[in-house]
């Protein structure tokens, strides 16, 4: 049995940020590995500025190299555009390992925008990594409004695996000022350097172009 982190987003660029905040989550929780699940679309996220799929996984790739962390668009062989779904299609394709949904305070914030939040909560346990300026809106929020009553103390992280989803654990993280809308702005063709790059997904052994 492999305890996965899963950490879901657009990765537009990948950095430091995603890096730091997996490492800790894996420390945390005890993960043998952390999944990056670079989207082929974000439904809440504009088109306008999202770089190609293939140079935003050879970047996530890029910068998960030597950590416990995999860079993968397996939603794309898994046709799945929605959260919920691609975590059912991921739970039945790997029955033996045990998931954890990682997410920063941010998308607790806009958590119950998602399509089926509450199905996302009843298929694993979702730890919540601090972010800076989200924590009070995160507290605040509509999905924390339902989700309070199932709230792990933190001391209790490394024993996820025991417990009966839904499950929430919050996790104090040194804040991280770091994000991929400021790298975007400060260096809006970051994606030119990896657009002839040839990738490989680590899961689906397949390439993606």
């Amino acid at each position: 049995m492999a305890r996965i982190g899963l950490l879901g987003g657009s990765f537009n660029p990948a950095h430091e940020g995603h890096r730091a905040i997996s490492l800790f989550a894996a420390e945390a929780l005890g993960l043998d590995e952390v999944w990056w699940l670079v989207s082929p679309g974000n439904p809440l996220k504009p088109r306008a500025g999202m770089a190609p799929l293939p140079a935003r996984l050879a970047r996530a790739r890029a910068m998960a190299r030597r950590g416990p962390i995999r860079a993968t668009a397996i939603e794309r062989e898994l046709h799945t555009r929605y959260t919920v779904d691609t975590l059912r299609a991921i739970r039945g394709r790997y029955p033996r390992h045990r998931f954890i949904w990682l997410m920063g305070a941010d998308n607790l914030v806009q958590f119950a925008q998602w399509k089926d939040w509450r199905g996302i909560a009843r298929q694993m346990p979702i730890a919540v990594i601090a972010r800076p300026g989200y924590d009070g809106a995160a507290h605040g929020s509509q999905a924390m409004a339902w989700l309070r009553r199932f709230v792990r103390p933190a001391r209790q992280s490394a024993d996820w695996t025991d417990w009966r989803p839904p499950a929430l654990v919050l996790l104090r993280f040194r804040p991280d000022p770091r994000s991929a809308t400021l790298l975007r702005q400060a260096d809006p063709l970051w994606h030119r350097e990896y657009e002839q790059t040839r990738v490989r997904d680590p899961l689906t052994r397949r390439m993606i172009v």
